[in-house]
């Protein structure tokens, strides 16, 4: 199945430049072709292209800060990382952590603390009892998942960054880092780009994409943004963005299917459960990867009316919400730059303001 997924995201990622211009020749200029590699990392396809240079030790430098970050924030490797030192540590004592995990930590638990808890990286018992993603996927016994429910506390989580530690205060909980950590090494492989004086890129971590500059042509890039119903690789409408990120969450991800009902993996930390509020995906569109990914998550949890409030409260960020009955809702500040490409979608107004997206 491992083998399927891989060569079923490697085929897309092949045509994934081509797909995120938006147009079927968007790079006329022959000496504009993009210099790519792809690799399996992150649990994901990723793939990098850049535009302006054919420097392979430059590449593998990007590809490499990568594969760092999730050797020390993984939780599903069978060495053992620092999240999975932290896990076991939990109720004990303090964990010495790097200066990458720990800033991670600290980002997922200010998004724990601005969402009151409705976005929580202490969420790990709750994961690993769905195991979503994996052969073993299952719906929870109810007397385990409250059992688990009880170890979910990011108050919990102690950082002292002073001295590079953390603590886990509760016997059994578990940080997981999955809806966050994508976001962080993107930004990390952009950031080794741009100082490496690369003008034209563009990195896509299976759903994060971030650009570095503009296009060859010097104009915004054309990113698509995911049609939620269909494989990855098909879009909905396009962005145009330069220097920005775009992160879509989704309850379309990571499913299974029990008894005839599908369950996917954006667990509710309150109830234990994968939510339902008829959304179907989130896009944020933001300078960061990392606030795009603890902001996509935590807006398909508060649901489209309050997802859409926390968007419009923040600088600098943009939001596409779909609905399960492909039903668009957008913030205010895209009415320019975002367009819808397939007539099965409609842009709509929220009815508490009559305006779209507002």
């Amino acid at each position: 199945m491992i083998y399927n997924i891989k060569l079923r995201l490697l085929l897309l990622a092949l045509l994934a430049v081509l797909l995120l211009s938006g147009c079927r020749n968007p790079f006329p200029n022959a000496a504009a072709k993009p210099f790519s590699k792809t690799s399996f990392l992150l649990g994901t396809i990723i793939e990098i292209s850049i535009f302006d240079k054919h420097d392979e030790t430059l590449m593998d430098k990007a590809f490499n800060r990568i594969w760092e970050i999730e050797k020390k924030m993984t939780i599903n490797n069978a060495e053992s990382s620092e999240i999975i030192s932290l896990n076991k540590a939990s109720g004990k004592n303090e964990v010495t952590l790097s200066p990458d995990t720990l800033f991670v930590l600290k980002k997922g638990k200010e998004y724990s603390e601005m969402s009151e808890g409705v976005f929580d990286i202490t969420i790990g018992p709750v994961v690993k009892l769905w195991n979503i993603g994996t052969d073993y996927a299952a719906v929870p016994e109810k007397s385990k998942l409250a059992e688990a429910i009880k170890l979910v506390d990011y108050r919990k989580l102690r950082l002292n960054e002073d001295n590079h530690t953390a603590i886990l205060e509760k016997p059994g909980m578990q940080v997981d880092l999955g809806a966050i950590a994508k976001g962080y090494a993107a930004d990390e492989a952009a950031r080794i780009l741009k100082e490496n004086g690369v003008k034209h890129a563009i990195i896509n971590l299976g759903g994060n994409v971030i650009t570095v500059g503009g296009n060859p042509n010097r104009k915004p890039w054309k990113i698509g943004i995911q049609n939620p119903f269909n494989p990855r690789g098909d879009f909905m409408g396009v962005v145009h963005i330069q220097d920005q990120t775009v992160v879509t969450s989704g309850t379309y991800e990571r499913y299974f299917k029990e008894n005839g009902k599908i369950y996917h993996h954006i667990l509710n930390p309150n109830t234990g459960y994968p939510v339902e509020n008829n959304l179907r995906s989130v896009s944020i569109i933001t300078g960061k990867s990392i606030d795009g990914d603890g902001l996509s998550t935590t807006a398909l949890l508060y649901g489209l009316e309050k997802g859409m409030k926390l968007v419009d409260s923040l600088e600098n960020v943009e939001a596409v919400f779909i609905t399960n009955d492909k039903k668009v809702y957008t913030s205010s500040g895209l009415k320019y730059i975002f367009t819808i490409t397939n007539p099965e979608f409609k842009l709509e107004k929220l009815p508490s303001t009559g305006e779209p997206g507002r």
